[in-house]
């Protein structure tokens, strides 16, 4: 892991806590983990742009009015 040891990590996770403040700290983790994913997910090409367009409609089904 980028050849830090866990004393480097315990480090860098204090002087975050420092800076960001133990109120905040879930929610940063959570957007670093939702940044993650989404990276993954659009290497693996599953990017979310795909809903942005809305649900797709079956052609072959008529409209009910």
């Amino acid at each position: 892991m980028f050849g830090l040891g866990f004393g480097e990590i315990l480090i860098i996770f204090m002087v975050v806590l420092l800076f960001v403040g133990p109120k905040k700290l879930p929610e940063l983790a959570k957007g670093v983990g939702r940044g993650i994913r989404d990276f993954q997910n659009a290497l693996k090409g599953q990017g979310s742009d795909d809903t942005l367009n809305g649900p797709k409609e079956d052609p072959t089904k008529e409209k009910q009015s």
